[in-house]
């Protein structure tokens, strides 16, 4: 018997994985997290399957769900919505598998702010402009944020942010990052993306606090920072560029590769 964790995507059901899909279709039990993982995504479950809901309950209670399946030898599938690498829960789930001798698997998923540069288009870093991507949230009541780990030191970098977790402390991030990126920094606030409600707020950190105000959005969204939003004039990247030499591709003037 294993419990299978996979990443099911950020919302829409065939953003999963072709193994995440292969599992579900496979494992007579489910348990996924109804509040965020639409019930298409349940669609690829086999015919019969035990179908369990974990939103309402708490860490004891999926213990539990996961005892019963050992003992009676059948394998799990566990539904996380987008990946599995960040704020998912699985390591504490993880901790009492590990506890009771149950096998796992961790299968990945596409996460939200992936998802979200694909709605807009764009790509988060962009050469000479941004080349790093860092992921953060604020402290809140589910976790606190190590204290070196501030928003205000990641800002310095000038990396691309996609903050997660925190829409409703929208005003507070604003002026925390307006002065290390400016007031014309774009800022997009991307909720339930690739759900059929799919909201996309953009603007600068200077109209970003008033445009969410006139479509305020509550929960399931990234804020994306940074400069490669909107980025225009840059330079090309020489990953292409024909005097670049590469393994699979020398450069007109070396003639050969290695």
């Amino acid at each position: 018997m294993t419990v299978h964790f996979i990443g099911a995507g950020p919302g829409a059901a065939d953003l999963i994985t072709v193994r995440g899909r292969d599992l579900l279709a496979r494992c007579p039990v489910c348990l996924y997290a109804g509040s965020v993982v639409p019930p298409e995504v349940l669609a690829w479950c086999p015919e019969g399957a035990r179908l369990v809901d974990t939103a309402p309950l708490d860490l004891d209670a999926i213990e539990a769900e996961y005892v019963r399946a050992f003992r009676a030898g059948e394998d799990v599938a566990r539904l996380h919505s987008g990946d599995l690498s960040v704020w998912s829960a699985v390591a504490e789930q993880i901790r009492r598998l590990d506890a009771h001798g149950i096998a796992y698997t961790l299968t990945p998923g596409v996460p939200a702010f992936a998802a979200a540069a694909a709605s807009l288009g764009r790509e988060l870093t962009v050469p000479e402009v941004a080349q790093s991507v860092v992921l953060t949230r604020l402290s809140g009541r589910a976790s606190k944020m190590p204290p070196a780990e501030t928003l205000e030191s990641f800002a310095a970098t000038g990396a691309t942010l996609a903050i997660h977790l925190a829409v409703h402390r929208l005003a507070e991030i604003v002026d925390i990052l307006r002065p290390h990126y400016g007031a014309d920094c774009p800022v997009v606030v991307a909720a339930r993306v690739s759900w059929p409600d799919e909201q996309v707020v953009r603007g600068t950190l200077g109209t970003i606090v008033d445009r969410h105000a006139a479509n305020p959005v509550q929960r399931t969204a990234v804020i994306l920072v940074g400069r490669a939003l909107a980025a225009e004039g840059f330079r090309d990247s020489a990953l292409y560029d024909p005097g670049y030499d590469r393994r699979f591709r020398p450069s007109a003037a070396s003639g050969s590769a290695e």
